[in-house]
């Protein structure tokens, strides 16, 4: 097993992709040491406050002395203009940006030969839906703290990180429109990011760093215009509604 007694830390670990992520290193024979704010991982706490990122970091250094991987996968909260305030916008930055940055600094003279970082970002860092200001905002910082953080660490630690499109995390199988409006005709499961993970981590991926790989089954690689490929905006919704932007856009081009 490649991630044999490796010590691999997991933030957001306790449910959706984070869960399964030291689910199938600890089936590699991994120790995993995942964070969250759920109750039943290995250290309970909110990544947003400074003094559990270092009680979290020196109970792992105390039990393992080193870490191999660090899989910043923790989930910022997602709202609007409209909705969130100063300090929830601040929040999303913390979990989403903040933690992975001090988490690296704080673990940074304990990272084995060979380790890696893998940030979970998301391809709403280069495309959006309204009033999701919070996440888009962190999930684009987290992008950004990549290839700076492969610069910095160039040598030492290799860090990458993924953007993940729509994944059901319940491995809901989808049919019709759902399914059929991805390139590649399904919904994306835990497990395709998984495995890009483990790959990111592995020997075999020895040659890539500060790289940011999309697995969104071919989304945002998608060029949509009303009435091409059978979609069709709807002009008589509420300029208010979520899809102002839309129609906006689209009085301009047409």
């Amino acid at each position: 097993m490649e991630f044999k007694n490796k010590v691999v830390i997991v933030t957001g670990g306790a449910q959706g992709i984070g869960k399964t992520i030291a689910e199938e290193f600890q089936k590699q024979g991994a120790l995993v040491c995942s964070i969250d704010k759920q109750p039943g991982v290995y250290f309970t706490g909110d990544l947003a406050q400074q003094d559990t990122l270092e009680e979290f970091a020196q109970k792992v250094i105390t039990e393992y002395g080193h870490v191999d991987y660090l899989i910043n996968n923790a989930l910022p909260l997602m709202k609007g203009i409209d909705n969130c305030s100063y300090e929830e916008f601040n929040y999303a930055l913390k979990v989403g940006v903040t933690a992975p940055f001090y988490l690296t600094k704080l673990f940074q003279p304990y990272f084995s030969e060979g380790a890696a970082i893998v940030n979970i970002s998301s391809s709403r860092d280069r495309m959006s839906q309204p009033q999701t200001e919070s996440y888009t905002a962190a999930k684009g910082g987290i992008s950004a703290l990549t290839h700076a953080l492969a610069v910095s660490l160039a040598g030492r630690v290799r860090v990458n990180s993924i953007s993940p499109g729509w994944i059901d995390t319940d491995f809901t199988e989808y049919t019709g429109a759902d399914a059929v409006q991805q390139p590649v005709h399904r919904v994306g499961n835990p497990m395709d990011i998984v495995n890009m993970v483990l790959f990111l981590c592995s020997e075999k991926a020895g040659f890539i760093t500060g790289e940011n790989i999309c697995i969104d089954g071919g989304m945002t690689k998608q060029m949509i215009y009303h009435g091409d490929c059978g979609w069709r905006l709807d002009m008589s919704l509420d300029m208010k509604s979520k899809n102002r932007i839309g129609r906006k856009m689209y009085e301009k081009e047409y």
